[in-house]
């Protein structure tokens, strides 16, 4: 699997993970006492996402430069 396929998988994976926690994350805040520390669960995925989006959105103009 080459660099770009790898990434390209990666972010897909990375979106499924995103919306889980999101999900978990608003089920966990729905409760009656709600656990805080969960809405902080979606970031590290959200921030990967945009790494790897950034990436992937560059791609074809940095390919056009060469």
């Amino acid at each position: 699997m080459t660099g770009k396929n790898w990434i390209r998988q990666s972010h897909r994976w990375l979106s499924i993970t995103f919306t889980v926690t999101v999900v978990a994350t608003v089920v966990a805040l729905t409760r009656e006492e709600p656990v805080v520390w969960v809405s902080y669960l979606p970031l590290p995925p959200l921030a990967l996402l945009l790494v790897s989006g950034m990436y992937l959105f560059a791609q074809p103009y940095l390919a056009r430069r060469r």
